[in-house]
């Protein structure tokens, strides 16, 4: 009875977690000017900082990309059909709004992976509102969705609100990747 009570309440959780997104809609935007929130996070880098003949730097901060940086940093979506990453270690994407409350409450647990995965891993984010292009490529219908690269086969997407140890696990398992 117990084991049945645990594994009821796990699934619970689970459906909890996964249920922890926004739907990639101006429907959750609020229009009106919104006043930027400061915190003590380490400034994210933008792929403009990075040189132009390196198209797959690895950094120790965030990266935020546009779609042009996107198809020359992870994936050239509009020469290559198949899948073939250019990056030089495993990424993940985070497909993301500033409107949405779930994808700001996972930028911290995303930084935190990126200074204790230190050049093992790059994190990339890419704003859906600013780039439909690349949230209709990859069929993003609620955010945050991560998309998790590995350097070899197929990478794989989740949505929600995942708790660090979900991703840790992805990290190790898709990406093969251990800290």
């Amino acid at each position: 009875m117990k084991k049945l009570t645990l594994l009821i309440a796990a699934a619970g959780l689970v459906v909890a977690f996964s249920m922890l997104n926004c739907s990639n809609t101006s429907a959750g935007k609020n229009d009106e000017t919104t006043a930027e929130t400061t915190t003590s996070q380490p400034e994210p880098a933008t792929a403009a900082e990075i040189p132009a003949d390196s198209p797959a730097v690895v950094s120790d901060k965030i990266i935020y990309l546009n779609t042009d940086e996107f198809k020359q940093q992870v994936f050239d979506y509009s020469i290559n059909k198949q899948w073939k990453y250019t990056g030089k270690v495993p990424a993940i994407v985070d497909f993301y709004a500033d409107w949405c409350r779930p994808c700001k409450m996972l930028e911290p647990t995303l930084i935190e992976l990126q200074k204790e995965y230190k050049g093992k891993i790059q994190i990339y984010k890419v704003n859906t509102d600013k780039n439909p292009e690349l949230s209709r490529v990859f069929g993003i219908n609620g955010i945050p969705a991560l998309l998790f690269i590995p350097l070899e086969g197929e990478p794989q997407m989740a949505t929600g609100l995942l708790p660090k140890e979900t991703l840790e696990t992805t990290i190790a398992d898709v990406m093969k990747v251990t800290k």
